[in-house]
């Protein structure tokens, strides 16, 4: 039997556990084939600080989403088990060692028959992630939204950041160097090389000056394109919106997508085989009224949908 949300007409949005959505906690149903985790973890950021605290204002925003999508037709919630895993442990002051606690996390949320959506925590946490989602799927194709590369090599001499997690998984054979891209783009770099740079690495690029010529309709055209029938891990910086939608946020970035854009090409993603994702960088105590947290809840809340749906068409697969 599949438990929902909490009722919002029995139970007010705003009593109860701070669960995503209000779903149940995942030792609170025998099995789960989705799953909501934070990865409360910020020591790779090289800016501001704060996304340790992105997976709670996230689930806090989340309490007023309602069990029923209208833009995909989907009530995701009835169609598998979704349940909120609660939060990794990462340790705050090792970096090499929160990965190792992050990976074998996110490992017992993936493989055959099962999804996750991450909430960071900076963007570090998507390597582990891809560690985990490549050993249960072999290498994926990444679609990267963010104002940034994140494939620059290191800082201060350190190889594990927030902005240099696609690089070190391009370099581990994590990703399909064919099927990969960045989306939203934008801002100032330390060269002119760091685009040919990320060019051997793999990725193509949709730079967000693109959105005024082609829409969103051709930036979804651009990823459906490139990414194929290739098993996709979406990895979303909420930078990657303008700062006057996503102010929380360590590293904005002035001429972003609007979260009326991001969502609509989130919508056209069903048509690809999601295999995990994660939404990172919110940092609340930069947030104003919530708004980059409510952001982020409703991406993730889309994202849900489509995996819930994908899900529930494939055969089932025994428990454990």
């Amino acid at each position: 039997m599949i438990i929902g949300p909490v009722d919002g007409q029995r139970s007010p949005r705003y009593a109860g556990f701070s669960t995503f959505a209000r779903l149940p906690r995942l030792e609170d149903v025998a099995d789960a084939a989705l799953a909501v985790v934070g990865v409360p973890f910020d020591a790779g950021v090289t800016f501001r600080p704060g996304a340790r605290f992105g997976p709670a204002a996230i689930r806090e925003a989340s309490r007023l989403l309602r069990p029923f999508n209208p833009a995909l037709g989907v009530a995701a919630f009835d169609l598998v088990q979704v349940a909120d895993a609660g939060d990794l442990d990462a340790n705050p002051f090792d970096i090499a060692t929160a990965l190792g606690e992050m990976e074998r996390g996110f490992r017992a949320l993936s493989g055959p028959g099962r999804r996750f959506v991450a909430l960071g925590g900076d963007h570090t946490v998507a390597l582990p992630a891809l560690r985990a989602v490549a050993e249960a799927h072999g290498p994926v194709a990444l679609v990267h939204f963010d104002a940034h590369l994140d494939t620059w090599d290191t800082y201060f001499g350190e190889a594990y950041t927030h902005g240099s997690p696609f690089r070190r998984a391009s370099e581990e054979g994590l990703l399909r160097r064919d099927r990969s891209a960045h989306v939203g783009l934008r801002g100032s770099l330390y060269s002119g090389d760091d685009l040919l740079d990320d060019e051997r690495l793999g990725f193509t690029a949709v730079h967000s000056r693109e959105l005024d010529a082609i829409g969103a309709p051709g930036v979804l055209r651009r990823i459906l394109d490139r990414v194929g029938d290739a098993p996709v891990y979406v990895s979303i910086d909420i930078d990657v919106l303008d700062p006057s939608m996503a102010p929380g946020t360590g590293t904005p970035e002035a001429g972003g997508m609007t979260s009326r854009e991001l969502l609509e090409i989130l919508r056209g993603m069903r048509a690809l085989n999601l295999v995990g994702a994660d939404i990172v960088e919110v940092s609340p105590p930069f947030d104003h009224a919530a708004i980059t947290a409510v952001a982020a809840a409703n991406l993730a809340y889309e994202l849900l949908g489509i995996m819930a749906e994908q899900l529930a068409a494939e055969p089932a697969v025994s428990p454990g």
